[in-house]
């Protein structure tokens, strides 16, 4: 039987540690020491009479490894074997070049003894070529050796080859340390990951019971709830009957107010100005009272030219003339700037035919010359 405990929500979430790689390729790069000192296998780790090593990397490999565990490697490695060092049994007295390209077949011991984490211990077999001392040969190669991941992609890699010539040929032993790289990987999850995924479909199968039993019980809420619901409806009728007689009486006074504006008129500019007389400064004072008694009254003030002069300058007088009108009201009258929102109209707004083409009297082109002001927000 499963059990858990819901108060981990976390470990009921898949991640990628809990995946392993199943296949990929590999490609590697590293030293070998090769120990040819007597063919037997004698003084394993008497490393310094009879290992030979050279001081850069040496060795380079490629392999496909696949799900089942196995892996098909190619290496190529390249030694000398030193003044010194005992080689075939003797001291030897001349440096000669060791080249080795060997072919193996590997097998993941993880598929026996079970996940590892990053410890990947293997085991292969193989054939290769080998010149050495002088002396080409074929061998028939065991290797041993594991592999341990510092992230999915790369690793350290350390085996022992144990080398074995083919007819009266020689034996040797080659090590090999390096790093490995692993690319075009496939992805599965691992023991732990089945197990979690195990444990996630189980909760889920308990959270569906559980969903099916609160169905009943909601199915009888929700009969409970219309009913309720009829009887909220029909009071939120009254209330919504009662919200309108509220916005009616909003609009009767928002209406008052507009009516309160547009009962001052407008503010006039003699011609060619774009001060404010007395007069007008009154009529601004009266319209900065009934902007103090609503606090939320936002105003758009538009200032307009007579068609006398040109397009542009009328353009520029009427941006002066709504500038002093705005200017007026906050700097004079208190009014919050943010409450005023201006625009120049220019000639563009006329209130009568006085366009320029008609011989218009005085009163008629000084209708023209104004600041309005009309209710924005209430």
């Amino acid at each position: 039987m499963i059990s858990f405990n819901t108060n981990s929500a976390q470990d009921l979430v898949l991640t990628g540690q809990d995946s392993i790689v199943t296949s990929s390729w590999m490609v590697g790069v590293g030293y070998n020491f090769v120990d040819d000192s007597d063919g037997q296998f004698k003084g394993l780790f008497n490393i310094k009479e009879n290992w030979n090593a050279l001081a850069y990397p040496s060795r380079i490999s490629i392999g496909r490894y696949f799900k089942n565990g196995l892996g098909i490697e190619a290496i190529g490695t390249y030694n000398k074997f030193k003044v010194g060092k005992i080689v075939g049994g003797a001291v030897n007295t001349t440096e000669t070049d060791y080249l080795g390209l060997d072919a193996r077949l590997s097998y993941d011991l993880n598929k026996v003894i079970g996940e590892t984490g990053f410890f990947d211990p293997y085991i292969g077999v193989g054939l290769g070529y080998t010149d050495a001392n002088n002396q080409s040969m074929g061998t028939y190669n065991a290797v041993v050796g594991f592999r341990a991941w510092f992230t999915d992609r790369f690793g350290l890699d350390i085996s022992s080859s144990g080398k074995w010539g083919m007819g009266d040929a020689g034996n040797h032993l080659q090590h090999a340390a390096g790093v490995v790289y692993r690319f075009g990987m496939e992805k599965g999850l691992s023991n732990k990951g089945l197990r979690k995924l195990a444990l996630i479909n189980e909760t889920q199968r308990i959270t569906d019971s559980i969903n099916a039993a609160k169905k009943a019980e909601e199915d009888a809420r929700l009969l409970a709830e219309r009913m309720a619901k009829e009887k909220e409806q029909a009071r939120l009728a009254a209330e919504a009957a009662e919200e309108k007689a509220k916005k009616d009486a909003e609009n009767q006074r928002r209406m008052a107010i507009v009516n309160q504006v547009k009962a001052l008129g407008h503010v006039h500019f003699a011609f060619d100005s774009a001060a404010l007389s007395k007069g007008e400064k009154e009529r601004l004072d009266k319209l900065a009272v009934i902007m103090e008694a609503n606090p939320s009254l936002t105003l758009n003030v538009s200032s307009h030219a007579d068609a006398r002069g040109p397009k542009e300058y009328n353009m520029m007088l009427s941006k002066k003339r709504v500038k002093n009108t705005i200017a007026y009201m906050v700097n004079e009258k208190g009014i919050a700037a943010n409450r005023l929102e201006g625009e120049a109209l220019g000639e563009t707004q006329l209130l009568n035919d006085c366009d320029g083409t008609n011989n218009c009297p005085e009163a008629d082109q000084s209708v023209n010359r104004r600041s309005e002001f009309e209710v924005a927000n209430f």
